[in-house]
C-alpha cells in the first residue's frame, strides 16, 4: 500500500509536463514563409500605409511583422509592384519606372496656388512650424483657406503646440503627403527643378542671390519668393 502511494506521488509531477507543452505549442508562431502571405494580404488589401504595430495586431500571436515585411521587400526587387515604407509604415506600390504604364488611370487634379505650395514646401522643410513662422518665411500673411486646403488634402495636420506665449500649434507633413511623392521621409523632398519637373511648380528664373550661393539655396529661396 505504501509502495503504490509512493509510485503516484512520483508519477503525479510527469504526468503534468505534456499539459504544459501542449500549452506552449498553441502560441507557436507560423513559419516565417506563411507570415510574408500575411503581411502581403494585408498591404495589398489596405489602401493606405499599414504600420508594423497593425500588422502584428491583426496577425497570430508570436509572428514577427518587421522581419517578414524585409523578407517580402527582397521577394519583391525587382518586379512590377515592391513594398515601399511611407514614414513609419508600409505598403505595396507600383515600380516608379512602370508609373507611365498607370497614366491613362490618374484623376487629373487642379493644380495648388502659388501660396499654397509655397505654404506646404514651407512645412515641409521646416515642420514643425507655426502659422508665424511660416509667415516670417514668405514675408507676406497666409490665409486660412490655404491652411484649410492642405488639411482637407490631408497633406498636413496638426502638430505640437509650442511651449511659448500662446501656446501656438504647428504643423506638419502627413504620411499621406510622403506617400503621394513616393517618399520614405521629408527628409527625402525633392528639390525645385523636381517640383518644376512634376509640374507643381511654374517655370520662371530664379532670383539673383549674388555669388557664393549654391544651387540648393537657389532653389530653396525661390520656393519661399514673395507674392507678386
Amino acid at each position: 500500500m505504501t509502495e503504490s502511494t509512493d509510485a503516484a506521488k512520483i508519477d503525479a509531477p510527469q504526468s503534468q509536463e505534456p499539459a504544459s507543452h501542449g500549452e506552449e505549442s498553441l502560441f507557436e508562431a507560423p513559419p516565417l514563409a506563411e507570415q510574408e502571405r500575411m503581411v502581403e494580404a494585408i498591404l495589398f488589401a489596405s489602401a493606405d500605409p499599414v504600420s508594423i504595430a497593425e500588422m502584428n495586431g491583426r496577425m497570430p500571436h508570436g509572428c514577427d511583422a518587421k522581419v517578414a515585411v524585409e523578407q517580402l521587400q527582397k521577394r519583391y526587387e525587382g518586379r512590377g509592384v515592391r513594398v515601399t515604407r511611407v514614414g513609419e509604415a508600409y505598403a505595396i506600390r507600383t515600380a516608379p519606372d512602370l508609373g507611365f504604364l498607370m497614366q491613362k488611370e490618374t484623376v487629373e487634379t487642379r493644380k495648388l496656388s502659388r501660396a499654397a505650395i509655397e505654404t506646404l514646401a514651407i512645412i515641409a522643410y521646416h515642420q514643425p512650424c507655426t502659422r508665424a513662422e511660416i509667415e516670417e518665411i514668405r514675408g507676406v500673411s497666409v490665409s486660412r483657406g490655404t491652411i484649410d486646403q492642405l488639411l482637407e488634402m490631408e497633406w498636413i495636420r496638426f502638430g505640437r503646440r509650442r511651449m511659448s506665449p500662446g501656446r501656438p500649434v504647428t504643423y506638419v507633413v502627413t504620411p499621406g503627403f510622403l506617400d503621394h511623392f513616393g517618399l520614405e521621409s521629408a527628409r527625402d523632398l525633392p528639390g525645385l527643378k523636381e517640383l518644376r519637373a512634376a509640374g507643381l511648380l511654374e517655370s520662371r528664373p530664379a532670383p539673383d542671390l549674388g555669388a557664393g550661393s549654391d544651387e540648393d539655396d537657389e532653389d530653396q529661396d525661390d520656393l519661399f519668393e514673395d507674392e507678386s
